[in-house]
């Protein structure tokens, strides 16, 4: 497990500074929007939500690309380099090395264009576009996407099963908290529907639809002595990352 997954779980890693804004640096407002523009583009969302237009939209982008895409990127970095950029650089970085990787533009071509805006940073940047990109990205903007497909289909556990987390191989993206693996809660939920994800998590497990849960753990399981009195800690957890518990685990 990388250390990125697992903060949920460790000590001494304050004390945390709280950030009200948003975006720092006017380029942070740049990559996001960039970020949106590259979903609402994304080739995924012709099966995600059929009738969208994708074949009819004038891009050169012809990718998948989503949020687990992103984090991919961002999760997969080195723990050390994780901890050192801020939030925005890791989303500059991961697509910068998605655009360099789906061969958009090559690593020579993006460093000589950041050198040329370093020599003269009050250069105007591009203008231009086509509208039927914008109302695209827009439509997404108003629709979204959804990971939900079908109705649930015979989920493994039911309300008030005592269930444990598995501990799951490490991969460069997860959806479960490293703090909860190996953990014993009860099932509170289980969601109407099954569902997927936008991508493929390997070893992980998260890969076809499956049924989804919410899952209590007593904070004193997952934090012992540290836990706050009277608190309650939920987890939204997919059926793969779930196994029946054990006599010794009740």
């Amino acid at each position: 497990m990388k250390l990125q997954h697992h903060l949920g779980g460790l000590e001494n890693l304050g004390p945390v500074a709280h950030e009200p804004r948003v975006f720092v640096e006017e380029w942070e407002r740049r990559i996001f929007g960039i970020h949106v523009a590259m979903m609402g583009l994304s080739t995924h969302l012709g099966e995600a939500l059929p009738q969208y237009p994708i074949d009819e939209v004038p891009t050169a982008f012809s990718s998948v690309w989503t949020w687990a895409d992103l984090r991919k990127g961002a999760e997969a970095m080195n723990p050390f380099a994780y901890f050192q950029y801020r939030y925005y650089e890791k989303w500059l970085g991961g697509i910068s090395d998605f655009f360099v990787s789906e061969g958009y533009i090559s690593e020579e071509e993006l460093e000589g264009k950041a050198a040329e805006f370093l020599r003269d940073s009050a250069q105007a940047l591009p203008e231009g576009g086509d509208e039927r990109v914008d109302d695209q990205v827009m439509r997404y903007l108003r629709e979204g996407d959804s990971p939900r497909r079908g109705p649930a289909e015979s989920p493994a556990f039911v309300v008030g099963d005592r269930v444990t987390v598995r501990d799951v191989p490490p991969t460069d993206h997860t959806r479960l908290p490293g703090n909860l693996r190996g953990r014993t809660g009860a099932v509170e939920r289980v969601f109407e529907g099954n569902y997927a994800y936008f991508c493929s998590t390997g070893p992980d497990g998260i890969g076809e639809p499956m049924p989804v849960y919410v899952v209590r753990f007593e904070p004193a399981d997952v934090w012992g002595q540290l836990a706050e009195p009277g608190a309650v800690l939920y987890g939204e957890l997919y059926q793969a990352y779930l196994s029946p518990a054990t006599e010794e685990q009740q």
